[in-house]
């Protein structure tokens, strides 16, 4: 193994010296380029997320099975019913059709009795959290 004499010492780490001071880790400035459609998805993602409300609310499902059916059915619904709400929710194979958000029981069940009279197979549900 080689030794270093003094005066190698002294150049190696006057030399370090110097070029540390040039060494940075990392830019303290930060530029983000985004395509404009990944906002329009966010917003997208965000506006779906917020129609789908599962907790502790009451719910009548009205229709079960493919896809199509269900988004005839809940258009059709809309159109009938403007003064619930509706979304569909997807469970592996089926698509379901839940309406209303109701905080009680027996406000669901009222509810359920006047729209039997047109979704005969309608029932009540309590989604889980």
């Amino acid at each position: 193994m080689k030794m270093l004499t003094l005066r190698n010492a002294i150049l190696l780490a006057s030399f370090m010296s110097l070029s540390y001071k040039n060494l940075y880790a990392q830019d303290q400035n930060l530029t983000l380029i985004q395509d404009e459609k990944f906002e329009q998805l966010l917003n997208e993602k965000r506006k779906i997320n917020s129609s789908i409300t599962v907790n502790d609310r009451y719910k009548i499902q009205i229709y079960n099975g493919d896809s199509e059916t269900a988004k005839k059915t809940l258009g059709e619904f809309r159109k009938e019913f403007k003064n619930y709400d509706g979304t569909i929710v997807f469970n592996t194979p089926t698509y379901k059709v839940w309406v209303g958000n109701f905080k009680t029981r027996i406000e669901s069940e009222r509810n359920l009795a006047e729209l039997k009279k047109r979704y005969p197979t309608a029932f009540l549900i309590k989604p889980n959290k």
